[in-house]
């Protein structure tokens, strides 16, 4: 089992190397979700988001974008996975995701996911 720190890590990269290792069997924790940063333009962003809500709440069809941390973290992780077969269905199974950091887990050896410097991003707490 690895326990991942989400704080201030890119969530492409950590959602790669989270399918990854849930593909080779490894059990995936993601910790401090909110935490985790998107980069780029911060109202491209948010933009892209409110577009992709409004879709769904007016009836048109289109991808549901949920609004909980949580799920949209793991939502990224799920495109890197091949989903749609038993082994990625598996592998999606043995990931999880928390705000902050639960009580057991905490004293725990926590791996730290990135601590890059970006000049535009955005937090996913923010979306």
């Amino acid at each position: 089992m690895k326990i991942l720190d989400g704080k201030n890590a890119t969530m492409g990269r950590l959602a790669s190397y989270t399918a990854k290792e849930a593909l080779k069997g490894e059990e995936i924790i993601i910790l401090n979700c909110e935490e985790i940063i998107v980069t780029g333009s911060k109202n491209n962003i948010q933009k892209e988001f409110e577009e992709k809500r409004k879709k769904v709440g007016s009836g048109q069809l289109g991808p549901k974008v949920s609004k909980d941390i949580e799920k949209m973290v793991k939502r990224v992780v799920r495109g890197m996975l091949p989903h749609r077969s038993g082994n990625g269905q598996a592998a999606l199974r043995r990931i999880r995701c928390y705000k902050g950091v639960p009580k057991e887990f905490e004293g725990k050896k926590i791996i730290s996911a990135g601590r890059e410097k970006h000049n535009k991003y955005i937090r996913v707490k923010e979306i």
